[in-house]
């Protein structure tokens, strides 16, 4: 059995999580997505009150789930997911102590210390029970959260992922495979990794495994899905969009058009490309796009698309979301389609393999 196995017992192969996205991981997103065998994340919240709302509709939610017990233990089988640039530590200690999640999801912090101090007292928090994940998006980034915080999971962002991420990145195809060869040559290949970043579907989840991880998060795809907490207008962008190589763009405009301070400068984020960035590259300043966003967000749903500048932020695999489902719908056609992309792959290996001479 595989080390994620043991950590969550509920969870089926090929291992699937859903990225704890800031207002769009609902409590009903994240306990539908383990109830349906992958993991499911909660944004943690800088708002002790809110989060502890949040995590008591999960464990209420799955209360009566059998599927999703640890092995009978007082695990709550969700993860919450923190950025640590603004986040507060007590905060994180308080939910993990009083719900005990089953992972504490660590990132963007505005000092790598951050992850040191974070890691060991959630860790105490929890009595090891809670699992560390931690999110990177560069080789180098890799080997400082293993120096500094030995994590029990490497999520590894390539640049195709949308949201947030480094300005400069690898695709996943690569950093996958490049952190995997140092953690075997330094450390026995002990971390477990996973892989973000454009994975859609099972043929994506599929390739990720292929490249050496343990599984997938899959972040645009479950903003799709019906329990997700995002305007009507993105989710008909999502379904609109195609070609997402050419129609999302990185850029640092969705955060100044937001006015969310404090990112950490070498952090970004990739979204559909519309008005905003038009007008941007025409030469409108910061306070003129900034003052029209906020007119444009006044009128709702209409404001969404081209012509627009909603923040609409989605990975490069957005032409690839095709239609809006119930999460645990989500995991089980991925778990699926990751299956049958395997059995394929393996059907073609074995074809290629040379006859032997009569």
């Amino acid at each position: 059995m595989s080390l994620l196995r043991i950590h969550y017992p509920w969870t089926k192969a090929p291992f699937l999580a859903s990225a704890p996205m800031l207002g769009a991981a609902t409590p009903a997103l994240a306990a539908s997505v383990s109830k349906a065998g992958g993991i499911g994340f909660l944004a943690g919240s800088a708002n002790s009150d809110a989060l502890d709302k949040d995590l008591q509709q999960v464990a209420s939610i799955l209360a009566q789930d059998r599927t999703t017990k640890a092995n009978g233990s007082d695990i709550l089988p969700i993860g919450l997911g923190f950025q640590l640039w603004g986040a507060k530590l007590s905060v994180a200690v308080s939910a993990v102590k009083k719900h005990l999640p089953a992972v504490v999801w660590l990132f963007a912090p505005s000092d790598e210390r951050q992850l040191q101090e974070w890691s060991r007292e959630l860790r105490t928090a929890s009595q090891e029970k809670t699992k560390i994940w931690i999110q990177v998006g560069t080789v180098q980034d890799a080997k400082r959260a293993v120096e500094l915080a030995a994590p029990d999971v490497l999520v590894l962002q390539g640049s195709d992922a949308g949201g947030h991420g480094h300005k400069r990145s690898a695709s996943t195809v690569t950093l996958v495979p490049e952190v995997i060869d140092y953690l075997a040559s330094r450390h026995g290949a002990s971390i477990p990794v996973l892989a973000a970043g454009g994975i859609m579907d099972g043929r994506g989840v599929a390739s990720a495994i292929a490249l050496g991880a343990a599984g997938a998060v899959m972040g645009t795809r479950f903003l799709a899905a019906t329990e997700a907490g995002i305007a009507k207008g993105w989710q008909k962008e999502l379904l609109k969009a195609t070609d997402g190589g050419v129609s999302t763009g990185r850029s640092t405009l969705p955060d100044r058009l937001k006015q969310t301070v404090g990112w950490p400068e070498h952090f970004d984020g990739r979204a559909l490309l519309n008005k905003g960035h038009e007008d941007e590259q025409a030469g409108l300043s910061d306070a003129e796009n900034v003052a029209l966003y906020k007119q444009e967000l006044a009128q709702g749903d209409d404001s969404w698309g081209a012509h627009g500048r909603m923040v609409t932020y989605a990975g490069t695999g957005v032409g690839l979301v095709k239609e809006i489902k119930p999460a645990a719908e989500i995991v089980r056609e991925v778990h699926m389609s990751a299956r049958k992309a395997t059995q394929n792959a393996a059907e073609s290996l074995r074809d290629s393999e040379p006859h032997s001479k009569l």
